[in-house]
């Protein structure tokens, strides 16, 4: 870039116009807004909000009673290794859990051939209906 001093020749009557444009304030409104940006960005956070206990629990007292929840390879739901005929069946067994005021935990097993869906159904129902006390087993066979 240079700078236009003037004609060393007589004086003009109608002065040149300028040909290059000054890039200063756009780059000062360009580093402000982008400071701005950043500033107001909010803060990504990842992690998983879990409820953990506080304190130590007393010992259990008794046994907790544990329902088992197979899904075999082709689709098919067994109840404590009892053929669940349909879904309507299935959710009629999880709501009967979800209503006990002191819930078994129910462990789902499911096979290593299953589509993901229907054991992603299975746990969705169980949420939906509203069972606490959930968890998945047999995780071993996935290594």
């Amino acid at each position: 870039m240079g700078m236009n001093v003037g004609s060393s020749g007589a004086k003009s009557a109608d002065p040149e116009p300028m040909m290059e444009m000054n890039m200063t304030p756009l780059i000062d409104v360009m580093l402000v807004l982008i400071i701005m940006m950043i500033i107001t960005i909010p803060k990504q956070n990842h992690s998983v909000n879990l409820n953990m206990p506080v304190g130590n629990p007393p010992p259990p007292t008794k046994e907790p009673v544990v329902i088992t929840i197979d899904v075999d390879f082709d689709g098919t739901i067994l109840w404590d290794n009892q053929p669940v005929p349909d879904r309507a069946t299935l959710e009629a067994k999880l709501a009967n859990v979800a209503a006990q005021p002191d819930q078994p935990e129910v462990h789902m097993r499911p096979n290593k051939l299953v589509e993901y869906k229907v054991v992603a159904g299975v746990m969705a129902a169980a949420q939906r209906i509203g069972v606490t006390k959930i968890g998945m087993v047999g995780n071993e066979q996935f290594q």
